[in-house]
């Protein structure tokens, strides 16, 4: 099978390239960016003459499509809303099979901060998520929306335990990628930056929906701080978490649950700092006068503050999820847990958010490639990797040294 990585010169990207590479039954993996230098660094790196570097605009429609057709499965490991929903819209068009990792679900988009997100003329946002599935339904397009760490991993892994329950009643994802602890306290916010900081902080501001009482309501980001104890893999660690809008999907595909909210994880202290931030302003988006000048609160803080969140040298990073689901099995009320941490592979400079993101993708593209997955359309992480595939979805993380531990209890 031929795939190819949009995003291939970031970090996620290349990590889904090392990943596909020492697979016999891929053949080619084409890498999608804008700089030609940094492409061919992340194929010197992986070490693979299968990978071929591409450059593209991908404002360029002709060539983006004619590119698209000459291969199976496309990896979306695109930074920003804007840029994956135009590649989005294309793959269908070119119907090229896609896996996308960022944290919107395309088939009901967030009315928050669109980034530029640019619709069809004469239709509106709530109406283009069910038009993008519609077409790749037609086009015979597999789209697995929202595959990776958290949405990804925290949703196929819930979506299991909750066809395990005769009735399935709460359901909170606690999922997080903080510095090791060694490297937490030489950075502001206890924090390091191992995704695209400008996206994180987005998380932190906007309103989101989770379900409380069987309904849909509408919160504010960085709310409901919850404090929990991680003792498993032979850790014991204090740690926090706030609700962020990691999951959506599964405001839509598990309509069922009485209360369901995702949390982002970090250390303590965190959260605290990013109240204050928002309190203050740092935050906002619109432009504030400042000594006859307009500045952007937010662009003016990632400036200053991005340079000191990069991780120094020997500094690496951990990945965390402690999910719950609780319901009713037999009659008996019932608890579920799982657990994972997972650290950096400093052996071939993996970070751990390289590996618990970049790896689903890659073997989701495989399992699409395979014909595995055989649902059209927009499909969302939970209802794509269901029943045999699952466990051979969490084989093939053990295969890769990322262990999920499931513990089930009477509650």
């Amino acid at each position: 099978m031929r795939i190819l990585v949009f995003g291939g010169s970031g970090k996620i990207g290349s990590a889904v390239a090392w990943d596909l590479a020492g697979d016999k039954d891929v053949e080619a993996i084409g890498l999608v960016g804008r700089h030609k230098e940094t492409l061919d660094r992340v194929k010197q790196w992986v070490g693979s003459d299968k990978l071929i570097p591409h450059i593209l605009d991908i404002n360029d429609k002709q060539a983006a499509i004619g590119l698209m057709k000459q291969y199976d499965v496309g990896v979306l490991t695109l930074p920003n809303r804007q840029t994956s929903y135009k590649t989005v819209h294309l793959a269908i068009e070119a119907g090229l099979n896609i896996v996308d990792t960022i944290e919107e679900f395309h088939r009901t988009p967030d009315a928050y901060e669109t980034e530029g997100l640019e619709i069809p003329e004469g239709m509106k946002l709530s109406e283009y998520g069910e038009w993008l599935h519609k077409k790749a339904s037609e086009n015979g397009v597999t789209f697995v929306d929202g595959m990776g760490f958290a949405p990804g991993l925290s949703n196929i892994t819930l979506g299991d335990g909750i066809r395990k329950m005769d009735v399935a009643e709460r359901a909170v994802a606690r999922v997080g990628g903080i510095p090791s602890k060694e490297a937490a306290w030489k950075h502001p916010l206890r924090y390091m930056i191992t995704w695209a900081f400008e996206h994180v902080l987005r998380e932190y501001v906007i309103r989101l929906n989770v379900i409380k009482d069987g309904k849909i309501v509408e919160v504010d980001a960085a709310t409901d701080l919850e404090k929990f104890r991680f003792k498993q893999f032979g850790k014991d660690e204090n740690l926090e978490c706030a609700v962020t809008p990691g999951m959506p999907s599964f405001l839509f595909t598990r309509t069922q649950l009485k209360e369901f909210a995702e949390k982002t994880v970090r250390w303590p202290g965190h959260w605290q700092g990013v109240q204050t931030l928002k309190e203050c302003g740092m935050l906002d988006i619109d432009p504030v006068d400042f000594k006859d000048h307009k500045i952007v609160p937010r662009e003016f803080l990632l400036s200053m503050i991005s340079p000191k969140l990069l991780p120094n040298p020997g500094e690496t990073d951990v990945c965390v999820m402690y999910n719950t689901l609780e319901g009713k099995k037999d009659g008996k009320n019932v608890k579920i847990e799982y657990f994972m941490w997972d650290e950096a592979d400093t052996a071939n400079d993996i970070s751990s958010m390289m590996r618990v993101t970049g790896f689903p993708m890659a073997i989701t593209a495989r399992l699409i490639g395979r014909g595995e997955i055989k649902e059209k359309g927009i499909i969302a992480p939970e209802d794509a990797v269901t029943g045999d595939l699952y466990k051979i979805f969490i084989d093939e993380l053990k295969k890769r040294s990322i262990d999920i531990l499931e513990v089930a209890t009477d509650a």
